[in-house]
């Protein structure tokens, strides 16, 4: 997502590198190209003049003048402002004081609500609430039939008194769903009701009579991410007409423009509150200015990255495996799929790879990872004994030939992933007391998460000074020459994310597709 965006600013942001001091003439220049990069992501005119006449006046202010640094201080700048018209910061929703809490989606045909109300019932489930969906839909062919499967696969109930298919009063179920809920406990009911082709008086009058019929507590306005301004126009004929009080931008995985999420929240007024970025019922969660701003600028994502290694992680064996790798034996193949397939359950490598640090300029060699190489590797896993994958040491030829007609592969592709684990291991153990992610055991282990340690001890040897003699002054120098340098402010975070290296592994890979 925000494909178009993203180069385009990036490249505006590489011609002002080297730049000492920014003239007006280089603002004006930039102003420019970030108008142009927001009008091809197909954002909201009144939008883009807003957001580029903030960054001009702020840039030319004192802000710009007095930083050290005056092309990152651009950058923060237009962090900023992304920051303000995706809607400043993530709201959550409203729970009713007595249950149950009452959610209407709402939207057009074909903008993805019946499946989103089967994310939502099993992002409410995880939360550890106990939701109910309702099939108010009556009229698209099949769409009880469908929120029932989809209900199905999410672990929650639904409510459907009617076959739907034109047979049935959806403000009628609508009001029976709120009883149904109370007799069985249910706190929070979703309501999916129809959509339209278009925007017309019965889609707004059905909305407005289920909206009356059940008083609910959060109206979630459901956009396809994909249809750019139509996104907007529809929104504020909707809000005129029933009104809302969030939206959920749906297919933002999609969307290689992103103007819908760009503009909706600062035309309407109405904050995004969730987004749906996948087919998976799990592609899905609240949605957060400051992280989505940070995906633009090609900064990363890693706070949502982490939150997803928790979710996925076991704490137990994460930390039996890092008790291995600090004790610098026992680390065998069968920890080392444990830890690659827990990354893997948190999605697709390019995915996970999308949520890190300059990686935009990497994406089409991302986009063209091949996630069977995984599968590949778990079979030649699978074909060994528990003693050889305890200890791949003693594969010797005829072992690694019977390993090969096993798995379906060669005795070469055995070598290799022997010779790979090997040198990963060796690495993993000099990382491993460095740290890695919170949370993410497996990645903080993993080459290349950092420099490596022969790496580090050569730049510190290069830049470093000498110990002194003085004690007082040794003292002040150990920090440094613990080979760990902890970033204090700003300008240290960004060197530190400046030394961010893939896996070596990875880069290999990444290397030899470029070239292709």
């Amino acid at each position: 997502m925000f494909d178009t965006l993203q180069d385009r600013l990036q490249a505006t942001f590489r011609s002002l590198r080297g730049k000492g001091r920014l003239t007006d003439a280089d603002i004006d220049a930039t102003a420019r190209e970030i108008r142009l990069a927001l009008l091809e992501a197909d954002v909201n005119l009144g939008v883009v003049k807003e957001f580029v006449a903030a960054v001009k006046e702020r840039a030319k202010g004192a802000e710009l003048s007095q930083a050290l640094n005056p092309t990152q201080q651009i950058i923060k700048i237009v962090n900023e402002e992304l920051i303000e018209i995706l809607g400043g910061q993530a709201r959550t929703l409203r729970f009713a004081k007595n249950p149950p809490t009452v959610i209407m989606l709402a939207g057009l045909q074909g903008s993805g609500k019946t499946t989103l109300a089967g994310k939502l019932g099993l992002w409410l489930r995880q939360q550890g609430h106990t939701p109910m969906l309702v099939a108010a839909d009556l009229q698209r062919p099949n769409a009880v039939n469908q929120l029932q499967v989809v209900g199905g696969r999410a672990g929650v109930p639904v409510f459907a008194p009617e076959p739907g298919n034109g047979i049935g009063d959806p403000v009628s179920v609508a009001r029976a769903s709120i009883e149904e809920a109370k007799r069985k406990f249910y706190d929070t009911v979703i309501v999916d009701t129809a959509g339209r082709l278009g925007v017309d008086a019965e889609l707004m009058q059905q909305a407005a009579d289920i909206r009356d019929a059940v008083n609910p507590d959060e109206i979630l306005f459901v956009v396809d991410a994909m249809i750019g301004q139509d996104a907007v126009n529809t929104a504020n004929a909707f809000a005129e007409g029933v009104g809302f009080d969030g939206v959920v931008l749906s297919k933002l995985d999609g969307d290689a423009r992103g103007g819908a999420a760009l503009s909706i929240a600062k035309v309407t007024g109405k904050p995004v509150m969730f987004a749906s970025n996948g087919e998976a019922l799990g592609d899905f969660d609240l949605f957060h200015p400051d992280r989505m701003a940070s995906r633009i600028l090609d900064m990363g994502d890693l706070l949502t990255l982490i939150e997803q290694a928790e979710k996925t992680f076991d704490a137990d064996q994460s930390r039996k495996a890092a008790e291995k790798l600090m004790a610098g034996k026992g680390f065998g193949l069968d920890d080392f799929l444990g830890q690659m397939q827990a990354v893997r359950k948190m999605g697709p490598m390019s995915k996970i790879l999308g949520m890190m640090p300059g990686m935009g300029q990497m994406k089409d060699a991302i986009a063209n990872i091949d996630e069977r190489e995984i599968d590949r590797i778990e079979a030649i896993i699978y074909s060994m004994t528990p003693a050889e994958r305890a200890k791949p040491d003693i594969l010797n030829g005829s072992r690694r030939s019977r390993i090969a007609n096993g798995s379906g592969t060669s005795v070469q592709d055995v070598n290799g992933l022997v010779n790979r684990f090997m040198e990963t291991r060796k690495l993993m153990q000099q990382m491993g007391r460095g740290g890695g992610l919170p949370g993410m055991p497996g990645m903080g282990g993993l080459p290349g998460m950092g420099r490596p340690a022969k790496q580090q001890a050569k730049k510190a040897k290069k830049k470093g000074r000498g110990v002194s003699g003085n004690p007082a002054r040794r003292a002040g120098q150990e920090p440094a020459a613990s080979g760990t340098p902890v970033p204090t402010n700003e300008t240290d975070l960004q060197a530190a994310m400046a030394d961010f290296q893939l896996p070596p592994e990875l880069q290999k890979m990444l290397n030899q597709q470029n070239k292709g």
